[in-house]
Parts: structure tokens; sequence; C-alpha cells
């Protein structure tokens, strides 16, 4: 089945599910939504999956792009975690998405703040995330192991370091990292597409029922119902409103987003040790487009959940303050071309939010699974477990979960002559995307044309500039940026709503 996702498409399908009865209807478009939606359809069973925005719109697209073998958590004992995000990465590497999902370098500098004691300490650690690799079985070549650097190497891969004499060298580890956490969520999403689910973006759950759900197309008004045997809850954050049996304590991650140069000659990622913190690090992360990510606070929050969360100037001082404790040249704040936040849905517990588990839960009652928790790297997991439990809730039948070897849409060879950046974005579907970017070649930003943002509208499911500047692309995060493509992007994202 095709696997493009369009105006088009969503109203066919709108009109189909309000006419049917569903095996499973997911509610949520996230990473852990949409993986939710690929396992039920690759199962075999009817499927719809709806979200109130877009595709990724909530945590998905927030993350420290990060797909990690769960160092943290063995450091807190919670080696069954770690296992458990050692395990998903390494799919993710090997198998599901290759062209999204690759090994990346960090640099942990050897400073005067980091003792001789403390090193051996993360050292140690690094080799028994390496062990947690070979356990998982991710072969050395995808995921290379720990070494110790000389200054003059830590400074080879980052320039940018302090060098006034207390550089001892550095630590270097390597990890899982996206390119894009917002379009592996495409990926997935088109994926379950393939597979024959209903990806119905813009269409809200009011409330859920024992059978179904009651839902309002945001773009006409119109209020319907989703007949289903069994209902997902996978929004995330947000899972609490639709079942008030789920407690949550969602706690902030803030990033900043450095422009192109503030970092210059900068390779691999950085681990920064936060003040008073024994294995906690700030992140710094070289993007494919110049720019720089650099996160990543962890602060509760109270009150309701907004849609799009905000990045408070303190956090970003927070940050630019422990990125400036290990740099030559301080970067000033007219350097933040951005920031970004993202709220993660952590079971509620007593203690600070960085200590709460990062383990997911799946609560069951009346004909709704609410699935919470958990983490970007474990979606595959998570939506596993919640399929597993509808289907037993139920009583559906269904084979066994199959999304372990389902490549998603782009995985696979690559054509060989196209531009390397569209071989780097498309994975197998480079060709067909170098053909629009051919007949539309009009740059927008980051490198990115008005083929792209077509292909987008065409195959993505994108329906406004929104969807084209911050999620099928992170034009959006800097906001001069995105002035600049609006009118192009406005243009294109009129195709999309004459279907």
């Amino acid at each position: 089945m095709d696997s493009s996702l369009n105006a088009a498409r969503r109203s066919r399908e709108l009109r189909e599910v309000a006419e049917e009865r569903l095996d499973v209807l997911v509610v949520g478009l996230g990473a852990t939504g949409a993986g939710a939606a690929l396992d039920a359809a690759s199962r075999g069973l009817s499927v719809a999956a709806i979200d109130a925005h877009d595709l990724a719109f909530g945590t998905s697209r927030w993350s420290s792009k990060m797909v990690h073998g769960g160092l943290r958590y063995l450091a807190k004992g919670q080696v069954d975690v770690a296992y458990e995000s050692a395990v998903e990465r390494g799919i993710l590497l090997r198998r599901t998405a290759p062209h999204l999902a690759r090994a990346h370098p960090y640099v942990l500098p050897l400073t005067k703040d980091v003792s001789r004691r403390q090193a051996a300490l993360v050292m140690t650690g690094y080799r028994l995330g390496d062990a947690l690799r070979a356990a998982a079985r991710t072969p050395r070549r995808l995921l290379p192991g720990p070494a110790r650097l000389s200054a003059a190497r830590a400074h080879t891969l980052a320039p940018v370091l302090r060098d006034d004499g207390g550089l001892r060298g550095g630590l270097l580890s390597w990890d899982g990292r996206l390119l894009d956490d917002a379009r592996l969520v495409v990926a997935i999403a088109r994926t379950a597409a393939g597979h024959g689910a209903r990806v119905l973006t813009r269409c809200r759950a009011l409330r859920l029922t024992g059978s179904g759900a009651e839902v309002r197309d945001e773009l006409t008004g119109e209020e319907f119902t989703i007949r289903a045997r069994v209902v997902v809850n996978a929004t995330g954050v947000w899972a609490g409103g639709l079942d008030d049996r789920v407690r949550l304590r969602p706690s902030r991650g803030t990033h900043l987003v450095l422009a192109p140069g503030a970092l210059p000659g900068l390779i691999a990622g950085l681990h920064l040790p936060l003040p008073g913190e024994s294995n906690r690090f700030a992140l710094v992360l070289p993007q494919p487009d110049g720019r720089t990510y650099v996160g990543l606070t962890d602060e509760p929050v109270d009150g309701p959940v907004p849609d799009v969360p905000e990045a408070p100037e303190e956090d970003v001082r927070t940050l630019l303050s422990v990125l400036n404790g290990a740099l030559e040249t301080p970067v000033t704040r007219e350097a933040v071309a951005g920031a970004y936040a993202g709220l993660r849905p952590l079971l509620a517990a007593d203690g600070r939010t960085s200590d709460l588990s990062r383990r997911h839960a799946v609560v069951t009652g009346d004909g709704v699974v609410t699935v919470v928790g958990g983490k970007l790297t474990t979606y595959r997991r998570m939506a596993e477990d919640a399929v597993d439990e509808a289907v037993s809730h139920a009583n559906l039948k269904a084979r066994r979960c199959r999304t372990r070897r389902i490549p998603l849409v782009g995985a696979g060879a690559r054509p060989q002559k196209v531009p390397p950046r569209l071989a780097e974005r498309y994975g197998a579907e480079a060709g067909a995307a170098y053909e629009l970017v051919k007949t539309h070649p009009e740059e927008v930003g980051l490198g990115l044309t008005a083929g792209d943002l077509l292909w987008s509208v065409l195959h993505e499911g994108a329906l406004d500039e929104g969807d084209l500047l911050d999620r099928r692309t992170r034009i959006g995060l800097v906001a001069q940026d995105r002035e600049r493509a609006l009118p192009t992007t406005r243009e294109i994202a009129d195709r999309a709503s004459r279907g």
C-alpha cells in the first residue's frame, strides 16, 4: 500500500473511519503513538491514528536527537532500563532506521573541574555501556567503543575547548543520534500508513469511551464518532486529560540553538559536567545544518500543560553558564539564535524530576489502554507493550509484534546519482525527491528548496506552513530564518489546502 500522506488521503480516510468499526484507535501521533499504529497495523488489525495537531507536534520533536544506550540509568542501578535502551538503539541503527540514526562521537573534556576519580568513574561507566552494546548485539562497526584522548586529540575534535594549560585530555564515547527526531516520527507514521493504518492529523479526541472516541475535525469543526474495539491513549504529557487514572509529573527540558559559526570547528559532541551533579552532563550537539544545540535542563512543571512550551530566560542563562565554563571564547547571548523546550511525560513520584524513572507504564481499563513515561529511544518497545495489552484487553485476533524487523520508509539502499544532502535526508527515497528538487530549486533555508517542501506536502502529510517549517524541517527554530522562508512556504502550503 502507498505510504504517502497528503490532504486528499486525509479527507478520504476521515470519511471512511466515520463509517467503520475499527479494531484499534490510537490517539496521539508522536513517536509512541505512530509506533503503536504501525505495530497494530502490521499485525493485521484495522487501525486509525489521530492527533489534534500534527505528526511530532509534542514532545517527540523537542528531544536532544539522541538514540542513547541508557548510560545514566546504569549509574542509578536501573540495569533493565539501560539494557532496553541499548537494545532499541541497536534496532534503529541496524534494521529499522539506519538512514535516520547513526553513531556520533562525544568528548568529555578533562578540565580542572573533573577530578581524576570522577574521570575514572565516568570511563568505567562508558565501558559498562559498551558491554551493554555487546549484550544488545550491536556491531562495533556501527558503534565504536570508548577511549582516552590526549589534550591535542581532544582539541582536534573540539577546538573550541579552553586551552589554558588545565586540559588533561578527554574521554571519548559514542552513542546513537538522530538527524531529526520529527523526521523519525514522520517515517514511522508513513510506514504505518503503508501497512494500512489511517493516519489523521488535525483530528482532536474530545472524549474517550469504551467503544471509541468522540472527535472533532479541527479544519472544519465537524464532530463525529470513531468506533473501535479498543483505544490506545499515547498522548504523552497530555494523557491525563483523557484518562484520569494517570498521574504525571512533567519536567521541562530546554535546548539552545546556536547560530552557525558560534562554535567553529566542532566535530564531536561534548559532554559537560553539571555543577554539583555526579552523573549528569550538559550536551553540545553540532548539527548538519551548521547550527549547534546545547541542552538539557530538567525542571519540574506545574499547572496546565501548554501545547508548545516556552524556554524561559533562566534556562538560557543556566545552559550558557555551563557551556562557557569549558570554552576558550565565551558564547554570548546574541549567538543564541533560538531555543526550544519539551516536556517529559514522567510518572508521578516524590523527589526531583531528574531522579524520576524513565520506565514506561501501561494503564488499562474501560476499553482504553494508556501508555506513558519512557523516552524517544524506546518508542518501539512502548508501542509493542501497549498493543500487546490492547490485543489482550479487547480479545483481538492478531499476529505477534513484527516491528523489530520492519524497515521504516526511506531505509534501504540509497540512490547513487543524487546530491549527498538528499541521500542523507531521504535515504532510499532520495531519487524521487531529487526530481521535485530539480523542478523546484528555489532555496528556502538550511540548504532546503521549494522541492523539499513540496515533497512534504505530497508525501509527508504537511498541511500548512507550521507543519513545513517546524516539523518537516527545522527552519522555524530561528525566527529570522522562519520569516525569510514564509512567502515560499505559504505558497506551497496553499497547494496542500487545495488537496
